[in-house]
This record gives C-alpha cells, sequence and structure tokens, in this order.
C-alpha cells in the first residue's frame, strides 16, 4: 500500500519542512521580487507529491516527559546490573584509574589523551574514599568503593538512551523511530559492556552524543534565527564540543562534523543571496558559539589540569625544564643558578620528543665508528656532562677562582662516565641526516683537538636576569662547533636498533638559528663550589607555552602507539573488521572456568544491520538522483527530500568522519574506537527504517515492523548478555554463541 493514503493529516498550524517565511501573504506580494526571492535557507525544488508535508517535532511533556524517563530506567538497568560482580582491576582500569590516583595525589603524569575525562574519573575516586595509594593492580582493596567509581562511568553511559530519544526527536523522526532508536543504543553489547568499568569511553561517548542531539536541535530551529532557543542550542553545541574533544581526540570527529554542517549551511546562505548584514551576524554567532566556546573549554580544562597536578611526577621529563621547576618537589627547583666552568650539567634539547644529550660506551657501525652520542628521554647517569675549557688553557677546577660560562665562550663537554669529549667532523655524515655532520664522543680531556671545541651563543634569556652568562633552566643557547661552523642538532630523527631507538644527534651546517632543534638549555646544574637557589622566582610562568608543549606531547605519543605488525595480538584489531564485528575483543586475560570474563562483543544484529544502512546509503543517493533526472514520478512528500538529506548528512556523516579516519591512523586500534561511529549508525538504522516504512507500509503495519524490530534487538542482546555481565562458567558452554569463525569465544584460533 502507497505510503501517502494513509499518512495523518498535520493541523494547519504546522510548520512544512520547505516553509522559510512567516510573512503574510500580502507582505510578499508588495515586497519587490529580489525580497520576495530571498530565503534565509534552501528550500526544495523537487516535484513532490500531493501527500501531506512533514512537520517539525515539538516537546510533548506529557508523552516524551515519561518515555524519556522509562528508557533512562531501563539503560540504567543494563548499565548497573552485577556492576560489581568483578573485584578486580579489569581491563583498562589498570591504566586510568592510575591516572585519576595522580589527580587526588597531585602528581604530574603524562598521557596520550586530553585531561577532562581523567579528571572526571579522580572525582569519581576522590568521591569513591580513594587516598592514592592503590596503584590499580590486582584485587580492588577495601578502602576503595570501586562499585561507586563504576557507577559514576556508567552514568555516562546511561545518558546516551535519553539523548538518543531526544535527538532522533529534534531530527523529526516520529516519535515510535525515536523510542526504537533508544532501544538500539541500550540493546548493544559493546555499549553496554563499556559502560560498566573505569574507562574514558563512556565520557567521550555521553559528549560525541550531546554534540549531535544539540547540532539536530540548532538545524531544527534554524527557522527561528538568533531567537533564544535558537543561541540555546547554539551554544549547547558549542559546549557539548568543547568537552568532547576535552576528553579524548577523537571527538575532534565530531568537531569536522558540526564544522562541515555549518560550512555547508552558510554555503547556502550565500546561495540564497542571503544579504550580507544578516549573512555576517549568522557567521560571527557560529565564529562565537562554535570555536570560541569551544576552544575556551577546551583551555580551561587544561588550566584545571596544571593547578591540579603541582607536583612532581612521572611525566615530569615530557615538559620543559621551566615547568618542571615549578611542580612542588621536583629535583629542578633547587639548583645552582649560574653556570660555572667545572659544573655537571644536563642538557636538553629544546625541541619536543628529543631529550637529553646522551652518550654511552656503544660505537657507530658505520662512518667514524667513535662513540655515540644520542638524545635520551629519560633520566640516566649517562645525560652528564662537565663543562670545561679548551685545552690550550691552564684552569684549575677545585681551587682557581670561579669562571662563569658566558656568551660567545669556547667550551669543550666532557661525558662524566666515559671521560671521552664531544666531538664533531666534516670526515663523515650523520648516520640518518646525512647532510649533517657526524656527532661523536671522542679522545679525552689532555688531547689538544681542536674538533673538541664548541662555541656558546646565547638565544634567548627567560630571567629577570640578564648579564650574558649562562644561567641553568632560563637560558636558551646554540653550540657551534668551532672549526666546521655547524649547529648541534637534535630533531627528533630516531637511530635504528644500534642506536637503541634513541634520538640522533648530528651537527647542522644549515645554521638555522631560529630552529628549536638547535637550542639547548641546562635542565639540572650541579656545582659543589656554587650555592643552590630556589629556582621557582628566577622561572616565567607561561600558561600558553605549558598548553601547547603538552598538545604536542601528546601528539608524540600518540603517533609513537604503532602496532607491531609481526606480532598477533589478540586485543588489536583493523578498523576494516569492526563493522562487520570479525575481531570481538576479551577484557580479562584469563579465559579458565571460574573466573569472571568479559566479552566486547557488538549486538550483531545491530551492527550489521546499521553497517548495511550506511553501505547502501550512496546507492540509495545515486537512486534517488537518477530518479529525479529522468523525471520518474516522485513520491516524496512536501519536504520530505529535503528532510532526507539533512538527517542523513549528520548521521550517515557522523559515522563515515567517526570511522573512515583510522584508515589514516598509523596507530594501534581496537574494537572499540568504532563505538562512537557506532551510536551514529544505530540512529540511522532506526531513521532508515522509519524512511522506508513511510514509504512503503500502511500505519499499523509501520508500528509492527518496530515491534519486530525491537524484540528481535532484545532476543540477541539477551543470548550474548552472559559475556556482558560476567561469566564463570567453561567458555565450552558457549560454544554456539560463537557465529563467526574469528571469534574467540571459547577458544582462540591463534593461540599456540
Amino acid at each position: 500500500m502507497p505510503a501517502t493514503t494513509d499518512r495523518p493529516k498535520i493541523k494547519e498550524n504546522s510548520t512544512p519542512f520547505h516553509s522559510t517565511s512567516t510573512a503574510p501573504d500580502s507582505q510578499l506580494k508588495h515586497s519587490g521580487a529580489k525580497q520576495a526571492s530571498f530565503t534565509a535557507y534552501p528550500t526544495s525544488h523537487v516535484p513532490v507529491a500531493t501527500s501531506v508535508p512533514y512537520k517539525r517535532n515539538s516537546w510533548a511533556p506529557g508523552v516524551d516527559g515519561p518515555a524519556v524517563a522509562l528508557l533512562t530506567v531501563l539503560c540504567a538497568f543494563t548499565r548497573l546490573y552485577q556492576i560489581g560482580k568483578r573485584a578486580s582491576v579489569t581491563w583498562d582500569e589498570s591504566h586510568f584509574g592510575k591516572f585519576g590516583a595522580y589527580y587526588i595525589n597531585r602528581t604530574f603524569y603524562h598521557d596520550v589523551h586530553p585531561p577532562l575525562a581523567k579528571m572526571l574519573i579522580g572525582l569519581s575516586e576522590y568521591l569513591a574514599g580513594h587516598n592514592g595509594t592503590f596503584t590499580f593492580k590486582g584485587d580492588y582493596p577495601s578502602y576503595v568503593d570501586y562499585k561507586f567509581m563504576r557507577c559514576f562511568t556508567a552514568a555516562f553511559g546511561i545518558g546516551l538512551a535519553p539523548l538518543a530519544y531526544v535527538t532522533c526527536l529534534q531530527l523529526n523522526m516520529s516519535r515510535k523511530m525515536c523510542v526504537l532508536a533508544a532501544l538500539f543504543v541500550i540493546l548493544d553489547n559493546a555499549l553496554c559492556v563499556m559502560s560498566r568499568f573505569v574507562l574514558l569511553d563512556e565520557p567521550l561517548l555521553l559528549f560525541t552524543a550531546a554534540s549531535l542531539c544539540s547540532i539536530a536541535g540548532f538545524q531544527n530551529n534554524r527557522h527561528r534565527a538568533f531567537s533564544c532557543q535558537w543561541w540555546r542550542w547554539l551554544l549547547m553545541t558549542g559546549a557539548s564540543l568543547g568537552l568532547v574533544s576535552s576528553s579524548k581526540w577523537v571527538g575532534f570527529l565530531a568537531v569536522a562534523l558540526v564544522g562541515l554542517y555549518t560550512v555547508e549551511e552558510l554555503l547556502s546562505m550565500y546561495a540564497g543571496f542571503t544579504p550580507a548584514k544578516t549573512a555576517a551576524k549568522h557567521f560571527g554567532a557560529r565564529v562565537a558559539g562554535l570555536i570560541l566556546v569551544p576552544f575556551a573549554i577546551y583551555l580551561v580544562c587544561f588550566r584545571i589540569h596544571f593547578a591540579i597536578l603541582n607536583r612532581s611526577g612521572p611525566g615530569d621529563a615530557t615538559m620543559p625544564p621551566a615547568f618542571q621547576a615549578r611542580l612542588r618537589g621536583s629535583p629542578l627547583s633547587h639548583q645552582p643558578f649560574e653556570v660555572m666552568f667545572g659544573s655537571e650539567l644536563s642538557l636538553r634539547s629544546m625541541h619536543p620528543g628529543s631529550g637529553l644529550l646522551h652518550s654511552h660506551a656503544h660505537r657507530y657501525p658505520d662512518g667514524s665508528q667513535q662513540q655515540q652520542v644520542t638524545c635520551y628521554g629519560h633520566k640516566d647517569g649517562n645525560n652528564n656532562w662537565v663543562v670545561v675549557k679548551p685545552a690550550a688553557e691552564e684552569f684549575n677546577y677545585t681551587s682557581d677562582p670561579l669562571a662563569a660560562v658566558r656568551d660567545g665562550d669556547i667550551v669543550r663537554l666532557l661525558h662524566k662516565s666515559t671521560k671521552s669529549m664531544l666531538h664533531s667532523h666534516r670526515t663523515y655524515r650523520a648516520p640518518i641526516s646525512t647532510r649533517n655532520f657526524e656527532v661523536t664522543a671522542y679522545g679525552n680531556r689532555e688531547w689538544k683537538d681542536s674538533n673538541n671545541d664548541w662555541r656558546i651563543e646565547i638565544a634567548r634569556e627567560e630571567s629577570v636576569v640578564r648579564d650574558g652568562q649562562i644561567h641553568a633552566i632560563t637560558t636558551q643557547f646554540r653550540l657551534r662547533h668551532v672549526n666546521t661552523k655547524c649547529l648541534l642538532t637534535a630533531a627528533a630523527v630516531k637511530l635504528p636498533s644500534w642506536g637503541f631507538r634513541q634520538t640522533e644527534v648530528s651537527c647542522s651546517p644549515n645554521n638555522k638559528t631560529d630552529s628549536p632543534s638547535g637550542l639547548w638549555v641546562v635542565e639540572k646544574h650541579a656545582n659543589a663550589r656554587v650555592p643552590s637557589v630556589d629556582m621557582r622566582p628566577m622561572v616565567k610562568k607561561s600558561f600558553i607555552r605549558d598548553f601547547v608543549r603538552l598538545n604536542i606531547e601528546m601528539a608524540r605519543s600518540n603517533n609513537a602507539l604503532v602496532p607491531d605488525k609481526d606480532k598477533y595480538n589478540h586485543l588489536e584489531s583493523d578498523p576494516w573488521s569492526w563493522p562487520f564485528l570479525i575481531f570481538p575483543m576479551r577484557m580479562i586475560g584469563s579465559w579458565k572456568k571460574g573466573d569472571i570474563k568479559y566479552y566486547e562483543i557488538g549486538n550483531p544484529l545491530l551492527w550489521w544491520a546499521s553497517t548495511l544502512a550506511c553501505i547502501l546509503f550512496p546507492f540509495q543517493l545515486l537512486y534517488y538522483h537518477v530518479c529525479a533526472v529522468r523525471g520518474l514520478n516522485s513520491t516524496w512528500a512536501p519536504g520530505e527530500e529535503l528532510h532526507f538529506w539533512n538527517v542523513s548528512k549528520l548521521l550517515w556523516g557522523g559515522w563515515a568522519l567517526h570511522y573512515f579516519p583510522f584508515f589514516l591512523m598509523g596507530r594501534v586500534t581496537y574494537i572499540h574506537h568504532y563505538l562512537p561511529a557506532l551510536y551514529f549508525a544505530l540512529l540511522y538504522l532506526a531513521f532508515q527504517i522509519d524512511h522506508c516504512c513511510r514509504r512503503l507500509l500502511s500505519g499499523r503495519a509501520h508500528s509492527a515492523a518496530v515491534f519486530v524490530w525491537a524484540v528481535a534487538a532484545l532476543a540477541v542482546f539477551c543470548w550474548f548478555a552472559p559475556l556482558t555481565f560476567g561469566y564463570t562458567g567453561s567458555m565450552d558452554d558457549l560454544r554456539y554463541r560463537q557465529w563467526l569463525p574469528t571469534w574467540n569465544i571459547y577458544k582462540d584460533r591463534y593461540s599456540l
């Protein structure tokens, strides 16, 4: 039966989707041709059927309120049921729980993710009574209320269901489809099991869902430009984008979705001959709401992060010495300020990711085959050098008056452990950066080799003391080789295994004096003849500098998470496999009978159906376009075509933007990286069911289809529920739940 015969008629005061003006007809008649042609947004001009047009949904407290409440209760049951069954640290709780403890102890750490979600985990631990002493290994102690911590994280997962309902309502889907979409979210096993532990994924998913809901509400109210409701949705979108990008960098994919939507919207205004003044107001509003607000939230999260973590911790080495010196308990906060000849130094390259100047008793396999000089990212005794005068100058470093190291001085650097001198020459090129000269450790203090001589060139001084001397931490300087005129350089280029994957150090003849790779700073200074001082008043604070540096280090660490293709890892999976649910993941290392086992597997019905809907959409779009071009009879209701595009560009576009970029990433990937894309796919599946039912089925058949989908999703969810809520029996009992040979439910086919 055609869909056009059973659609309910709408009230006369309902606003069709294609309606863009509320001006009376008499006003339009006298407004002139140019003014009458102006609309803030484009409309569909494809021939339409004579059926009743779509209408915009509005919140009905008597219907939507109870629906949201019931869905929230159902979602809470699936997320909280037996949440404390396993009283041991499970999967990545060992990482993120430990990060939360750092906030309780206020010790600085380093991680690849922005701080917001981890600060929320820290808050949950604080509220749960954790005192910061538990290291998140093994069983939870009695003084850590792990159930509360898991419930705190599960609350973010519970919020997905009501957000799914409201999002679909704002996308003007029928209310029974809004319920079905929320049920899809509730009944997905992967979304459920991931919300039951102390992880970052649930805050990320909630803020992603909030971003989608907000932009959907903004789109639904775009005909009310600059009204209070319009501004509320715009600012909610900006706030959600700030929260999601501050939780994980994958949240920037939501920013990309909203950004592309905004560009398309502004271009539509331009194509619709929007007056320049109106267009400028729209542009300014979006800059304020969608750029400034998210960026401000992102900055504030890092500001709070730095304010809390004010003590020295395991992440110190990733930050510049000036930052480390301000941390309480840092070994850099008290040391001699003025560098003298005879002082013992550790020199840090100002290039992010390079590390400390280092040498060890290993030789280059080629070239001069002299002792290697590298940069090393960790504190080590082989990072220590002694600054001495040229061999031709007689000087007693214990009895002669102290001599400060000044700008323009010629110095030599003696490696303390091996007694070799920092050396370079024209004869051999660097092993990796072949345009540069090789740098080695060669000779000893008594050798009169001018290739061991380096000239100090001060680049900048960040303390208030500007006397031309080298100062610990605050003076950035270059080391220029006297004979070759090249600059000592460390550009974060890694050596092969013979160099222990440490950073290559070379001597660059390019003389790029402004490059951070050629700048060095004294990180640690020791001299028994020079008194130590409190370095904190000497160091200038710069939040922006610390913010930029930390984000650079986060990116560098993230890029270093590369998979080992030669080694099988049952946890890892490639992006191509995710939509087809080919490689689910064991969340527990021990898979024996009696152990409580969790398996990250999605609801196969929902995963495969949503994947099919997403794959078929481009072909569906092509089919509709061909029909329109060839002038075939259209069964579109008024506004239906525009509605189909407006919903698809957000839901299918959100799925594509949250999925396809992973093919470009070199880092290690896991199946839970697909969950944000899955959220979009589940909502899009509900929309496609709604779209097809509207066009093909009558009202009763439409409702029956919704019921069948809901029951089928519930049945499959219950079938795999033992793996979601924790199974203690033998996995051989669940062998019939292994639908694909690649699933390792009861047997890992790659295990030896």
